[in-house]
């Protein structure tokens, strides 16, 4: 016959049980106090003023200050470089994001998301019309970060469809750096594209975080409530009765 476990042994469990769960709760909050912060900083930077061409970020520090704020900068098209991110839905349909180097100065360009395209049903490898202006170009934008990844449906990476793009591969390709950064551009610079302009603000679901942490506070307060009916709630009612 086993031998009943010390009384101590089971309150220490109930305590280590609380506090996790209960910390866990402390840490979404502060999770979903986080993303609040992101969302009241990207709605600050949407109101103020556009940027001037000539502080656009050339390094990782300093865009963090910039990511979202708008800018207006001026430059020629490298449309021989023009790129169609595919695996980027819109509304449920399937399409591409359209990405053109901007040639801001010598030995010096940033990649623009120029905007969204649908795929073309009957054939999936021809790409939209998106004619682009010969010359100078004034453009709005917003500064983003790099395209995000998708994920690989295809082991090619280049050409003018491509799954992902990586910023030193292109480097490579254009023969120059690139800003360490991207644009998203919101006026047409005067090329008539069908493009859709449309951004999506990023979504930061604070009510998930919330949620998880109600989840967790009250399963630190059911160990918690368990304990005492089992070992001191019930057992008083058994004595007195």
């Amino acid at each position: 016959m086993k031998a009943a476990r010390p009384l101590w042994l089971l309150w220490l469990g109930v305590v280590v049980g609380v506090a996790a769960t209960a910390r866990l709760g402390v840490w979404q909050l502060d999770r979903a106090a986080q993303k609040m912060a992101i969302e009241r900083t990207l709605a600050e930077r949407t109101r103020m003023p556009a940027l001037p061409a000539g502080v656009l970020a050339r390094d990782a520090a300093a865009l963090a200050p910039q990511l979202h704020r708008r800018i207006a900068v001026s430059g020629r098209w490298l449309a021989q470089h023009t790129i169609y991110l595919d695996n980027r839905p819109l509304d449920g349909r399937a399409g591409f994001i359209v990405v053109t180097p901007l040639l801001l100065g010598p030995h010096d360009a940033v990649l623009v998301q120029r905007g969204w395209a649908p795929r073309d049903r009957a054939d999936r490898a021809r790409v939209p019309a998106a004619s682009l202006p010969p010359g100078e170009v004034r453009l709005e934008a917003r500064i983003a970060a790099w395209p995000s990844q998708r994920l690989e449906l295809t082991a090619v990476d280049q050409g003018a469809i491509r799954q992902n793009l990586e910023p030193a591969q292109l480097a490579i390709e254009l023969g120059m750096p690139l800003r360490p950064l991207s644009l998203l551009q919101l006026a047409d610079a005067g090329e008539r594209d069908p493009l859709v302009r449309e951004w999506p603000v990023p979504v930061q679901d604070v009510w998930k975080n919330q949620g998880y942490a109600l989840q967790w506070f009250a399963l630190s307060a059911l160990i918690a409530g368990l304990a005492l009916w089992f070992r001191v709630i019930r057992p008083r009612r058994e004595q007195a009765s």
